[in-house]
């Protein structure tokens, strides 16, 4: 059965993100350095001549109907590592009361899985267009707040960086104790490569694993963590300031204190160690760790960075997106 689609529809997409400094420690009430990038995740809407609601996500091959009254999934096709997805676009979709009978085509430029916000991504975006879809007006603060919420319900429990970087772009810091998001007015491009392995890291496991080494090691703990947010401290500090070499010292400080607290891998440090060795003036693992990404800090060595790291794993050079979600 051939299904005809009205002509109307709406596309939003909205950007991923790296943590520059912090992560792990932002658990615990320090604070942390984030910044939107340049890789985005695409949603765009149209109606159906049916009442059913499907969802199709390219790159993941994964496909399936939605229930937005019952708040189900009917999967039609996908491995099941991959259909987790859905069920942010399910529970974006309800978060503004949209009705069946919506197409949602997903189209996701950003590596999955990689720490790189993904999920946050599809989120901000599906709400967005949703919202135009359905002429509801929502403010940015809105969108990034309805976003964190489904994150939420969705892993359990989520950090506010992800949703506000993918709605608002940019460079932010997140004060101690989570209780001011910071812009940072920083106007110099910084000079990034992301660097991805195929193998991925459980967050929650690892978040988990910090865990239990805080609650045995207290005395061991506290003090890495201190490190942390003294060094993201310092890190804000040099990058409103443009010194490239105290950032990449800083970058590395962080990746060892990252790798003492247990959630390094050989892959990561690989990465890690190649890049400086190319040129990078710092490189640390970025998210949860276990797998995943790194970022390293290349003024003047970006591609030599890419083409190293290219010849084992998977790299590209990113700029910060100062643009958050939006209309395409």
């Amino acid at each position: 059965m051939i299904i005809m689609l009205n002509p109307r529809h709406v596309t939003a997409s909205a950007p991923g993100k790296t943590i520059l400094f912090g992560e792990h420690a932002v658990v615990y009430g320090k604070p942390a350095i984030a910044a939107a990038v340049d890789r985005r995740a695409y949603v765009s809407i149209r109606k159906r001549e049916d009442l059913r609601t499907h969802v199709n996500v390219e790159e993941l091959g994964v496909s399936g109907f939605l229930n937005l009254d019952k708040g189900s999934i009917e999967i039609e096709k996908g491995e099941n590592n991959r259909k987790g997805i859905l069920k942010y676009v399910l529970r974006a979709l309800r978060k503004i009361n949209a009705e069946d009978g919506l197409e949602v085509t997903i189209n996701i430029d950003i590596p999955i899985g990689a720490g790189l916000g993904s999920s946050a991504a599809v989120t901000v975006a599906t709400i967005q267009a949703a919202a135009v879809f359905n002429d509801i007006k929502l403010t940015r603060d809105e969108i990034s707040k309805l976003a964190h919420q489904v994150e939420l319900e969705v892993q359990g429990a989520a950090s506010p960086i992800d949703t506000t970087l993918s709605t608002h772009g940019g460079i932010i810091y997140l004060s101690r104790d989570a209780e001011e998001t910071i812009t940072l007015d920083i106007d110099s491009e910084i000079p990034i490569v992301i660097g991805y392995t195929s193998k991925r890291g459980n967050t929650g496991k690892l978040v988990e694993s910090v865990r239990l080494k805080m609650e045995t090691h207290p005395q061991v703990m506290i003090p890495l963590f201190n490190s942390m947010e003294a060094l993201t401290n310092g890190a804000r500090e040099a990058l409103t300031n443009g010194d490239h070499e105290m950032i990449g010292e800083f970058m590395n400080i962080n990746h060892g204190l990252l790798d003492a607290i247990g959630v390094n891998t050989q892959e990561l440090s690989k990465m890690v160690f190649e890049a400086r060795k190319t040129g990078a003036l710092g490189s640390k693992l970025t998210g949860a760790g276990g797998g995943g990404s790194i970022i390293a800090y290349c003024p003047g060595k970006i591609q030599e960075v890419v083409n190293c790291i290219n010849e084992f794993e998977n790299a590209f050079k990113v700029n910060i997106s100062r643009e958050g979600v939006r209309l395409e």
